[in-house]
Order: structure tokens, then sequence, then C-alpha cells
């Protein structure tokens, strides 16, 4: 199944939508719903490494209003643990994040992520490339969550 766009509209009825048909029938996705509202989407992306060992991709969003309560943080830390404890043979977690956004830098650094660096001119994204700031989460790591 091909992965559908996030919609570059910031209309709530392209969202509803988009996390209806896209999101809630992937297994990949996870949704946080409040009062029948998602207020979180998180993704895993499996990625094949060269040494047959397996990591994944975390990304996730979170609905302004809850921003700056702990949710993203505890979202994070639950969906790591849960891939740390559930997926044989994985030895890797990571997350890119937009250089120029400080508090999802400190959500990583709060579950126990480490700083890989900055992947300079990395995304691209409404018709913009950006800098990215790389994180990740080992095994060796596992013992902070």
């Amino acid at each position: 199944m091909a992965e559908a766009e996030l919609p570059a509209s910031k209309n709530k009825d392209d969202l509803r939508r988009y996390m209806a048909e896209s999101v809630l029938p992937n297994p990949r996705f996870l949704a946080i719903i409040v009062g029948g509202r998602p207020l979180s989407v998180n993704s895993l992306t499996i990625l094949e490494a060269a040494n047959d060992r397996c990591h994944v991709e975390l990304g996730y969003v979170l609905e302004r209003e809850w921003w700056g309560k702990g949710v993203a943080t505890a979202v994070v830390r639950l969906a790591t643990k849960a891939v740390m404890a559930e997926m044989q043979g994985l030895e890797r977690v990571e997350a890119l994040v937009d250089i120029g956004n400080k508090a999802s830098q400190r959500v990583l650094e709060k579950v126990g992520f480490q700083s890989g660096g900055l992947l300079r001119r990395y995304w691209w994204n409404k018709r913009l490339i950006w800098d990215m700031a790389s994180y990740s989460f080992t095994t060796a790591d596992s013992f902070l969550i």
C-alpha cells in the first residue's frame, strides 16, 4: 500500500479524511484519540540496514493545544519502548527533526535519544530544503526507558 502524503492544507476536513483513509487503517501509524479527536499521529517506518539488523524511523505530530503538557514525551517513550520490546533484531530507533524545532529535540532527549549530528540540506518539504537534526535510541540505551 502506498503511503498517502499528509495534506498541505490546514483544512480540518482534509486532515480528518487523511487520518481516516491513511493513518487509522495502517498498522505502522498510531493515533492518540481523546474525546473522539486525534491529538497525536505517530509512525514507525522500518528500514533495513546493510548488516541485516533492523532499525526504524520514528515520526510524530501533536496538535498544538497539547504542546508543553508532556504528551509528546509520553508517546515517544511508549512507542520506543514498545517497538524495542516487540521487534526481534531491532538495534536502533531514529528520528529526524527540523533544526529549528527545539521543543521536539528536547522531547527526544528526555526519552534518552542521543544526538547524531546535523544533516545539512537533507529534507525537502513545502518547497524548501531543510537541515535536520538526527537522533537515535539504541539497544544500549534501553535501560533509560
